[in-house]
């Protein structure tokens, strides 16, 4: 059985990311890249599955567990009867291979320790053949992969698994070191472990110290941005939604996805996290990645990419994993990239204002890009659309959606009005002015007092939040207070927001059950908070909100008030770019910096 989703630490080497259980087992491994197969998935299964632990023979979760200050180096230690050990595990940034690095150090006395390997390639379906090398390491091929065990431990075949036991003594060093290579080259050369130890650590803590945060959470700023640096795909700088797949949304349920792609919808929070913490380098290859992948016919523009920029991740499930804790389907690919999401032009348009407002180089291709955009929401905007949360039901007008409308509008007039681009700008003043009309008639309930999820709808959605964060209305008004209040009233779940009723009578997703509160929506309602100067709940909220991370500060996507324990794919870059950018709104008396809009005329 898997570990419960918050008893998992991560370390990563910008390309790829392991979970390690408080087990010390790595139970999900990806190589060489965050979407491809897995070597360990025992994450989604069991042990047969693939999975390398480490730790005391005796077993048990470790005592403690901690990254290294401002690192993802992470030390896990076990005390035991006759003595005390610690797990070093970190991935080195990526050289011409990928590694993952144990490290057993003794601290006290002597304790016996166990190791297990199982080898398993293409998400538990391959069975490697495995042979020792001249030079005593254990060599595992199957298909296209191929890894290398480094040890001075010698391992032991014992039914399709390589074991060992070995006694560590106070002051003893024993290293472990797991590479991947294509099976079509030759091994590569060895590493040394702890001299990678000591450049790993040099450089988690060298990027992380140009951070310009100096609010009150110091720590949950540094460890969110942590995350996002290694959920990033460096050859491209995209950023995955998270590293894993199909950890559920409720436990035995299906609502189990693949997020190992980047999503457009991230992309101006995302933008604005990393600018503010003063990470330029990376919000320009954020940007980049972003014009060179949604290059094309803005028609066919999509809501999510691969790392690379791919446009086909064809979804299918894994019929021989049984998933996390039961809950199956597994799912590969994401079938969401074929969906028509109105709001991701808007998440483009206003992506690139944010990019300009914050002064990254400019570049010559992006307003040729967002005109050819422009021109085609021209004529879609009034269409339905499967909207922001993907919803496998009906299309529908989503209220979210036609804001993001306003908003691809709205930046593109400021653009005009403030960087001197060209374009038709009574035009696109008509249209704005025309969507804002409409999405104040259709979208607000006024029995409800309230924005609603779709027109007509009597149902609230938590997206209906962006509203003023975005500038569609000014946060006084009195639409948007009743909207917040509306939200914080009937769709929250001990104070945490839900994306909207999954259940009972609302059957717009096309799924059956439910889901937990979303994390990153009520970073939102902690916003909306500040916003409407109610500081002293957006504090406690965004307080409350720190609660639910994990010992190590990481996150996931949803969260169970009632059973407490995290839910969906993890760590979440969404939900802990909203943290980011909730900590700085904090930090600041006059709301949230990222009120980018106006209201339009």
């Amino acid at each position: 059985m898997p570990e419960r989703i918050e008893d998992y630490g991560v370390v990563g080497d910008l390309q790829t990311v392991a979970l390690i259980g408080r087990s010390g087992s790595i139970d999900w491994l990806c190589f060489p890249r965050f979407d491809s197969g897995s070597c360990f998935s025992a994450l989604l299964g069991s042990a047969e599955d693939g999975r390398w632990l480490l730790a005391p023979r005796s077993g048990g979760p470790a005592t403690t567990r901690r990254y290294r200050a401002k690192t993802l180096v992470l030390e896990s230690e076990w005390e035991t009867a006759t003595g005390r050990v610690r797990v070093i595990d970190f991935m080195p940034p990526r050289g011409t291979n990928p590694d993952i690095v144990r490290i057993v150090e003794g601290l006290a006395g002597q304790v016996e320790m166990r190791t297990e390997l199982v080898m398993r390639f293409d998400y538990g379906s391959i069975v490697p053949w495995v042979r020792r090398l001249d030079d005593g390491a254990l060599l595992g091929i199957g298909g296209p992969d191929a890894l290398v065990l480094r040890t001075p431990v010698e391992l032991a075949p014992e039914e399709m698994t390589h074991v060992a036991e070995f006694t560590v003594r106070r002051g003893d060093r024993v290293p472990f070191t797991l590479t991947w290579f294509s099976s079509a080259d030759e091994p590569p050369r060895a590493i040394d472990p702890e001299h990678a130890l000591a450049q790993t650590d040099s450089f988690w803590r060298d990027w992380v110290g140009k951070c310009g945060y100096e609010g009150e959470y110091p720590d949950a700023v540094h460890t969110s941005l942590l995350v996002l640096k290694a959920l990033t795909y460096a050859p491209t700088g995209a950023i995955v939604a998270a590293p894993t797949t199909s950890l559920p949304e409720r436990i035995g349920g299906v609502r189990n996805w693949d997020y190992r792609f980047s999503w457009l919808r991230d992309a101006t929070f995302t933008l604005y996290a990393l600018m503010n913490a003063g990470f330029q380098d990376e919000a320009r290859a954020w940007r980049d990645w972003l014009l060179r992948a949604v290059a094309g016919e803005p028609a066919r523009m999509q809501i999510l990419y691969g790392v690379a920029g791919e446009r086909r991740v064809p979804e299918y499930e894994v019929e021989w994993l049984p998933g996390y804790a039961g809950s199956r389907p597994v799912r590969i690919g994401n079938a969401a990239h074929e969906q028509f999401q109105l709001d991701v032009y808007g998440e483009l348009m206003d992506a690139l204002h944010e990019a300009r407002r914050h002064g990254l180089a400019r570049d010559d291709h992006a307003w040729s890009l967002q005109q050819h955009v422009l021109r085609f929401l021209e004529g879609a905007w009034d269409q339905p659309d499967e909207g922001i949360w993907e919803v496998r039901g009906p299309r529908r007008h989503f209220t979210h959606s036609k804001v993001l409308a306003w908003v691809a509008f709205d930046r593109a007039v400021e653009a005009v009005e403030r960087w001197d681009r060209p374009g038709p700008i009574d035009h696109w003043r008509r249209l704005r002015a025309e969507i804002h009309a409409e999405v104040c008639r259709e979208g607000f309930n006024v029995e409800l007092n309230a924005f609603t999820q779709s027109y007509g709808s009597d149902e609230l959605d938590a997206s209906t939040l962006l509203i003023p964060l975005l500038g569609f209305l000014p946060p006084d008004d009195p639409r948007v207070v009743g909207t917040i209040d509306a939200i914080q009233r009937d769709l929250t779940r001990d104070g945490f927001v839900e994306r909207y009723r999954s259940r009972a009578r609302n059957d717009v997703d096309g799924l059956p059950g439910d889901e937990g509160v979303f994390l990153p929506c009520s970073f939102w309602l902690v916003d909306a908070l500040l916003m409407l100067e109610r500081d002293d709940d957006a504090r406690a909220l965004f307080e409350r909100l720190l609660g639910v991370s994990n010992d190590l500060g990481l996150l996931s996507e949803e969260y169970d008030p009632a059973e407490r324990r995290l839910l969906g794919n993890f760590p979440q870059a969404f939900t802990h770019v909203g943290l980011v950018n909730s900590a700085y709104n904090l930090s600041h008396h006059t709301g949230p910096e990222h009120q980018r809009g106006r209201r339009a005329d």
